[in-house]
């Protein structure tokens, strides 16, 4: 028998709670599987449990438990399930002080070995024109048969919640005659929607945390960006808009490529000792247009083509700002890229999300004299800078890094 916890989605979440599972006790569930809904600062998130075998004990619904905390047995297969624990308590008083005290010392519980890949383990995310959803409320909306276009939602971007859902399931129900109250089943309160202010409140946590225990070091360069938007016009010329790349991907590309060179950033700091990614897996920085911030992980993101990271990042914002994110996205950045786009600052200077060990900042491209051949002429730049943990590596690394981003931009043919 093994335990199914609390996950860590990152440094700044303390505490969940499971507020559906899409699971019953006594069934089968294969590595990989998306067996429940946490909701925590960031939204509604689906959770993967990486067991296999027979799932029971569930912990109830809509209780704040903390990162670790249990939340479900799996049998192996062939194994006998022991009897069924009695209910877990309610929270105790002592109980409830543990879970907002502060956690500065935990850490996310991280798989062994490579995970199977997000796409693998759950249902692929919709790519249809339409109101934004969770994976988890268009199931339960297609459970009930509403129709989501009707439907007004409370979440990032007026993204439509599991409790929109139901809301809307409880008012369009018709009205029942009074049956006796003990055989009474009350329909469960709607949950509220995402809450910007509290993710605001999570996140300064997290930097608060990142800039009074990391010694950060920093590092900026100018890179001209010529030869890639060359490449760029040159591939997006014979293109249909679909197809299309922005320049966000090469930067992504470029990013990752250069951390094969330099993998002393690519990394967590835990426990005292720098322990290395088990692959490179980018933490993109995607801004909740409600307020707050999400940095999910493309996985092995130097192993994927141009056209593959183009798609990967427009599903990952899509999912991001509708509330579908997965638990294996936000479990496992090896580092950080924040991309400031077309309408950013020429530069940013990044803050370690912890326990990775480096963030990487791209600013807009700007038009700027440049030095060429002796001679000034105008250029399009691209700002660069690192902000990296000085108990992991030292400036000369973090030059390496830079200096091998450079490199791969300047020959964007080889991305």
């Amino acid at each position: 028998m093994a335990d199914f916890l609390m996950p860590s989605l990152g440094a700044d979440m303390e505490t969940g709670k499971v507020v559906e599972w899409l699971v019953k006790p006594g069934d089968r569930i294969q590595p990989g599987a998306v067996v429940a809904v946490v909701e925590t600062h960031k939204g509604a998130i689906d959770i993967e449990c990486f067991l296999g075998g027979v799932i029971e004990d569930l912990a109830p619904l809509d209780v704040e438990l903390p990162v670790g905390a249990l939340l479900a047995h799996v049998h192996a297969a062939g194994e006998a399930a022991a009897a069924a624990p009695a209910p877990s308590p309610a929270p105790t008083a002592a109980t409830a002080a543990a879970v907002e005290g502060p956690r500065e010392t935990a850490t996310a519980p991280r798989p062994a070995a490579r995970e199977p890949s997000p796409e693998a383990a759950g249902p692929a995310a919709s790519t249809t024109v339409g109101p934004k959803l969770s994976p988890a409320a268009r199931r339960r909306a297609q459970e009930l048969g509403l129709d989501t276009a009707a439907l007004r939602g409370t979440g990032v971007d007026g993204a439509l919640t599991l409790a929109d859902v139901e809301l809307a399931a409880t008012q369009s129900r018709p009205q029942a005659a009074p049956a006796a109250p003990a055989a009474a089943s009350a329909p469960r309160a709607a949950r509220a929607g995402f809450d910007p202010a509290q993710m605001r409140q999570a996140i300064a946590a997290a930097m608060t945390r990142s800039k009074r225990e990391i010694p950060h070091y920093y590092l900026t360069s100018t890179i001209a960006f010529a030869a890639a938007q060359a490449w760029l016009d040159a591939y997006n010329r014979e293109r249909d808009p679909a197809d299309r790349l922005l320049p966000a991907t090469l930067l992504l590309k470029a990013t990752a490529q250069a951390l094969v060179e330099v993998p002393q950033l690519n990394g967590f700091h835990e426990n005292g000792a720098y322990r290395s990614g088990p692959g490179i897996h980018v933490g993109w920085a995607i801004a909740l247009r409600g307020g707050g911030l999400v940095a999910p992980a493309i996985h092995d993101a130097d192993r994927k083509s141009l056209p593959e990271l183009m798609a990967a990042l427009r599903d990952l914002v899509q999912r991001a700002r509708a509330g579908g994110l997965r638990s294996s996205e936000l479990m496992d950045p090896t580092i950080t890229v924040t991309s400031l786009g077309e309408r950013g600052a020429e530069s940013v200077l990044g803050v370690i999300y912890p326990p990775q060990v480096a963030i990487v900042g791209f600013g807009r491209v700007v038009q700027r004299p440049w030095v060429v051949a002796g001679t000034v002429v105008p250029r399009p730049l691209v700002a660069l800078s690192l902000a990296a943990d000085h108990r992991a590596s030292d400036g000369h690394v973090g030059g390496q890094l830079l200096a091998a981003i450079d490199r791969a931009l300047q020959s964007p043919e080889t991305l």
